[in-house]
């Protein structure tokens, strides 16, 4: 198992390679692939719980989710999502609810959306040994705030990132997901940092690349521009649930060869 100091050696030499799961089967199937780092993301909210967006997912949820990835997965390093208000307002619970997933449900590190009100957060969970994953560019947990629309394209806005990439590396984060922004900040920001970058919707020049399982098996609906489909989960998925319900009416399902007679009960019937 790579540990947070192997993928934070990483930055600048090997691509890194996260992709999210939710559940122990999906994390074994990715961790069998040899993938760096699974994400339980609070994409979850989208991927699979069946709500609109990422803000309705709790502290139980994720738990829950991560305790089933850690169990699913044997090499790849476990990172937890913190959701929505699992952070943020009050330190304590922050710590609580970020031990949690390493203490209980074996995660190897947690993933915080990030902004100037997560720096402290971030050095104080690290020196207790939490390890971070900090998050910047378009976050969706503040959704109601800045939508889904690329994030960093002013100068202004540009600087600011940066900015606040460098204090988050200097607060301890082992690495730092850069989420739907201009190839070229991303660019930048890796070349500046000594942590390693992980893009998504951020062009080719990070340290790694993260998706969405969803996303990345053609599993969704729908997915993002800056996605690509490498499967059509789907489509076979359609039609192994149209094989079942076809051949249970036509009475074709079970079969013999699907079926136990039991001969001491011949008198039964």
């Amino acid at each position: 198992m790579p540990t947070v100091r192997d993928i934070r050696a990483k930055a600048g030499t090997a691509p890194i390679t996260m992709l999210t799961a939710y559940d122990a089967p999906t994390a074994a199937i990715v961790d069998d692939a040899g993938i760096d780092m699974i994400l339980v993301g609070d994409s979850m909210g989208n991927a699979v719980l069946g709500y609109d967006s990422t803000l309705p997912v709790t502290v139980d949820e994720v738990a829950s989710r991560t305790g089933a990835v850690s169990r699913g997965a044997e090499d790849a390093l476990v990172v937890a999502d913190l959701p929505f208000l699992g952070f943020g307002f009050d330190e304590k619970t922050a710590v609580e609810n970020a031990g949690r997933m390493l203490k209980e449900e074996g995660a190897n590190a947690v993933k915080i959306e990030s902004g100037t009100h997560t720096i402290e957060l971030t050095e104080t969970l690290t020196r207790l040994g939490i390890p971070v994953m900090a998050h910047l560019g378009l976050t969706p947990q503040h959704v109601n705030e800045l939508g889904y629309a690329r994030q960093g394209t002013s100068q202004e806005a540009a600087d600011e990132m940066l900015d606040l990439a460098r204090k988050h590396a200097e607060a301890g984060a082992f690495s730092l997901v850069l989420e739907h922004v201009p190839a070229n900040l991303a660019a930048t920001i890796t070349e500046e940092l000594d942590i390693p970058t992980i893009g998504i919707g951020a062009g080719p020049h990070t340290d790694g690349q993260v998706l969405v399982i969803n996303d990345a098996v053609g599993l969704g609906e729908w997915s993002p521009s800056f996605a690509k489909q490498f499967g059509d989960v789907r489509s076979e998925m359609e039609r192994a649930v149209g094989a079942f319900r076809d051949e249970v009416e036509s009475g074709e399902f079970p079969a013999r060869e699907h079926s136990h007679v039991e001969e001491e009960l011949d008198g039964v019937y």
